[in-house]
């Protein structure tokens, strides 16, 4: 399982609405708003998950 890294929901890879690399890393994602927040702004939802 994967954690959707906007909603923090949990997400199963094979089933993921969208899905973004980033930096070399794939993410998933619970629905496609949550990947264009994603996309639009990566490192906001990154820095939020390391703290």
């Amino acid at each position: 399982m994967a954690i959707d890294p906007v909603c923090k929901m949990e997400v199963q890879e094979a089933k993921a609405a969208a899905t973004s690399e980033y930096k070399g890393k794939k993410y998933y994602f619970c629905a496609v708003g949550c990947k264009k927040a994603f996309d639009q702004n990566p490192e906001k939802y990154l820095v939020e998950k390391i703290n």
